[in-house]
């Protein structure tokens, strides 16, 4: 009798491309393609930093903190009063960006009265307790009519800050913005956090 050999086979499966493999294969593509739309946004969205320059947002950020510009939020809803905006003055590229608070929007009437804010007629009383008296009124001695897409803003520390008072600033408007300053990274001596309007 003859004996059997002993040997091994193997086979190798031809792969078989289905229904199933390929509806798999279009689920991780989609998935990958999401995430990489929703990191660019995000980037764009709030990937664009700003440095303080000076002391004019003093005491809410300091000269050489960093801040985060959310640049999309403007482009949903406009700015509102208490906003802290990033703009260039008058769109112009070759100046540095500038922090400020916004403290009248489009239809306001602003005009400062012996160092005191007055929108549409009425003294700011908050602006009373949070700021010193400004020195200077600047163009706001006369009543200023903000039109649409016109915003005034002033820095926090009044006193010290090149604002809408200034006659190579003046009043800001839509086009110049870059977006709204939410979060300060901070320095070296200062802690950051979120700025809360």
């Amino acid at each position: 009798m003859r004996r059997k050999k002993n040997t091994l086979t193997f086979h190798q499966k031809k792969k078989i491309i289905t229904p199933k493999l390929i509806k798999e294969v279009m689920s991780w593509l989609y998935i990958t393609i999401l995430a990489v739309f929703i990191a660019f946004m995000m980037v764009f969205a709030f990937g664009f930093q700003v440095r303080v320059i000076g002391d004019s947002m003093e005491p809410t950020a300091y000269n050489g903190q960093t801040m985060l510009v959310n640049r999309i939020i403007f482009k949903i809803f406009g700015p509102s009063n208490g906003d802290i905006v990033v703009f260039l003055p008058n769109g112009n590229a070759n100046s540095h960006y500038y922090v400020k608070r916004v403290v009248a929007t489009p239809g306001d009437k602003v005009q400062i009265i012996d160092g005191l804010l007055y929108i549409n007629g009425s003294v700011v009383t908050d602006d009373q307790d949070k700021y010193d008296k400004m020195e200077d009124a600047g163009i706001a001695s006369n009543e200023i009519k903000l039109k649409s897409g016109e915003y005034f803003v002033l820095g926090d520390n009044r006193n010290s800050s090149e604002d809408s008072r200034s006659a190579n600033i003046g009043i800001v408007t839509m086009n110049m913005m870059i977006g709204k300053a939410w979060f300060n990274l901070g320095n070296s001596e200062h802690s950051g956090g979120l700025i809360i309007n």
